[in-house]
């Protein structure tokens, strides 16, 4: 087990409580509030407000701690394909909505948004006294992407616009990051997150099939027991998986959903 888990006790007790503590997020208003932007953003024209989250604030406001957090990174699959097929004004559409709707589903779970890298948003998650919060709080978050990209935003784009269903995949890990600032200017200097953490579920995500969710070994253990059942360990099962734990020179195992 990683240094840095919480002991097995500690754990038994958080898990009790963290299920009470989850923010319920109404699933059928996000998929109505999402066609609705999409509607008027293909018709309007662009028209998103600058993406809600606050992870600029929290960032600054903890600059060169360590915290704990679960990171997600949702990928948009086939857009160097779409790239190629697309007139410029209509990937900008698709690749647009893509990343502001995703972000608002992270918001939306309690998370923030700390960047977009291409076609890829990262996202991250502080569980508020508990690690195991902040786990269920990821994969939940990363159930409603797979529910809006379905049945929110496919359907806007394909019936309006004959625009490609889009799809998707998550990697999702959980561990220590460090507030790094990148200059002296504490206002205006860029801040980032930077980790072991970050890059696994990076590496994680990357073996996700498209419309799959895949989690490190420290977000699953950290996983209600009735959210674990839903996952499945695919490690053996992938080609040249040979990445070790953050804390030791075991392979890390990765669960699919």
């Amino acid at each position: 087990m990683p240094e840095s888990t919480p002991k097995r006790e500690k754990n038994i007790i958080d898990m009790m409580f963290s299920k009470s503590t989850t923010k319920t997020v109404d699933s059928e208003t996000l998929l109505k509030d999402v066609q609705n932007r999409i509607h008027d953003s293909l018709k309007n024209g662009y028209k998103y407000s600058k993406i809600a989250g606050g992870s600029e604030k929290f960032l600054r406001q903890h600059t060169y701690q360590t915290i704990e957090v679960s990171v997600l990174y949702v990928d948009l699959v086939g857009s160097t394909k779409m790239s190629l097929e697309l007139p410029p004004d209509k990937l900008s559409i698709v690749v647009s909505s893509f990343v502001q709707e995703m972000s608002y589903v992270i918001s939306q779970h309690d998370g923030f948004v700390l960047k977009f890298s291409g076609d890829a948003v990262i996202g991250y998650f502080i569980g508020k006294g508990s690690s195991l919060q902040a786990a269920d709080s990821a994969v939940g978050c990363a159930e409603s992407m797979l529910k809006i990209v379905k049945n929110g935003i496919n359907p806007i784009l394909s019936k309006e616009k004959n625009l490609p269903k889009l799809l998707i995949k998550i990697g999702i890990d959980f561990g220590p990051v460090t507030v790094v600032q990148y200059g002296s200017d504490k206002k205006n200097s860029f801040v980032d997150l930077l980790g072991p953490s970050l890059n696994m579920a990076s590496k994680v995500q990357g073996v996700a099939k498209p419309n799959q969710i895949v989690v490190g070994h420290d977000v699953y253990e950290r996983l209600h027991p009735t959210i674990q059942k839903s996952f499945k360990e695919i490690t053996k099962e992938i080609s040249g998986w040979k990445f070790t734990s953050k804390f030791g020179k075991k392979i890390y195992s990765v669960y699919a959903k």
